[in-house]
């Protein structure tokens, strides 16, 4: 943790193997230009609890790489988001410390920098379909970087209810929960109603017609009559995993 770092540093000013100069240069080193379009803000976990994080869409392989680069010689976990498998291939050539999960479309390196144990409990990550994994996956993912454990209940949509009594147990013991689904968006108001803990509602833009691109999902929930619903913005699994952790955190 960058608490822990600062610690060290003020350890080490007082008993003298550190000059103030030298601790005041690595405590206000706040980020890190790689170009003209880039600046990596270290700082980012120290203030917010979650580290500063690659967002691939638009970037190419080479961009980012070089930021990846710079990101893997600090104290915590790299991520890259919404990374498909060409410019995955391309980036890991380069970088073979990036573990790339395909289903998540995330490149992953440091992760035995990850601070484990962070979480109160469980954080539970349902899907609706399996055509809803991939966003699922991305919230599951970027909740377990951020050190929180988590459950996993894929397939569990309204069109076979059964499948999601089935995991009763997880519903009753769960902490929080992440709940993903395309359509009509119906699953989070049915757990909703299950639940007396946070649920996240996470729509996705399958569907197809009057779906509009999971626009039909993000009003469903909204619109939910189910208590304790907050909904998060289409295909957004980085920021639910984001918010389950931070609900979840110690």
């Amino acid at each position: 943790m960058w608490q822990d770092n600062i610690k060290k540093l003020l350890a080490q000013v007082r008993v003298g193997r550190l000059t103030v100069a030298d601790a005041l240069a690595a405590l206000t080193a706040h980020g890190a230009m790689v170009s003209n379009s880039v600046n990596i803000d270290y700082q980012r976990q120290a203030r917010t609890a979650v580290p500063e994080v690659i967002f691939a869409e638009n970037k190419d392989a080479g961009q980012i790489v070089d930021i990846a680069r710079q990101m893997l010689a600090r104290p915590f976990v790299v991520m890259a988001t919404r990374v498909d498998t060409v410019k995955a291939q391309a980036v890991q050539e380069r970088l073979p410390a990036l573990k790339y999960y395909r289903e998540a479309r995330m490149l992953v390196g440091n992760q035995d920098k990850i601070l484990s144990d962070q979480g109160r409990g469980v954080i539970a990550v349902l899907a609706a379909g399996t055509s809803d994994v991939p966003v699922a996956e991305e919230a599951a993912l970027t909740a377990e970087c951020l050190g929180h454990q988590v459950a996993r209940a894929f397939d569990v949509g309204v069109a076979g209810i059964h499948r999601l009594m089935a995991h009763r147990d997880l519903l009753e013991t769960a902490a929080v929960f992440v709940v993903t689904a395309g359509m009509e968006g119906a699953l989070p108001s049915v757990v909703g109603g299950l639940v007396d803990k946070p649920v996240l509602a996470l729509p996705t833009s399958i569907g197809y017609g009057t779906g509009l691109g999971g626009v039909a999902a993000l009003m469903g929930m909204l619109n939910s009559c189910a208590p304790g619903i907050a909904v998060v913005n289409i295909d957004n699994g980085f920021g639910a995993g984001c918010m389950a952790a931070a609900i979840n955190r110690r």
